[in-house]
């Protein structure tokens, strides 16, 4: 029975982990694509108005960390470092465009991305990620 148990517990872990993965990566898919497509130098015109420097470079940056983190994530392909590339761009994110909105309508849905880049650079990747297929292989 303990085994069952043990067994139902890790299976749900690595799904949870995995739902995770796939909400965030989607999200930052997302993100990415709508910066991309709707003109990186607009993003850089935006930065720039509100003082990142070097605002070309950080808007091709952060496009690139939306949209290729995301695609990461959602194989769970180097799943620690795309979510701390992540959480390092909702940092940037929160305290300079967000935080003076307030929390509610400002900071809200960054805190959570940022928290959930968190979780998913402390949690193991789960078995349903490239990851853990390519670490079972190198074994």
């Amino acid at each position: 029975m303990k085994r069952i148990i043990k067994h139902y517990q890790e299976s749900s872990s690595d799904l949870a982990v995995l739902a995770l993965r796939l909400a965030i990566g989607v999200t930052f898919i997302a993100h990415g694509w709508s910066k991309y497509s709707g003109g990186v130098d607009k993003v850089a015109g935006f930065f720039g108005g509100i003082g990142i420097p070097a605002p070309e470079v950080s808007a091709w940056v952060v496009t690139l960390i939306e949209l290729f983190g995301g695609i990461a994530l959602i194989l769970g392909f180097g799943t620690r470092v795309a979510s701390a590339f992540i959480a390092a761009v909702m940092v940037v994110a929160m305290f300079t465009v967000h935080w003076g909105k307030g929390f509610l309508g400002g900071v809200e849905l960054v805190f959570i991305l940022l928290f959930s880049a968190i979780a998913l650079m402390l949690f193991n990747p789960g078995k349903y990620s490239l990851d853990a297929y390519l670490l079972k292989r190198s074994r």
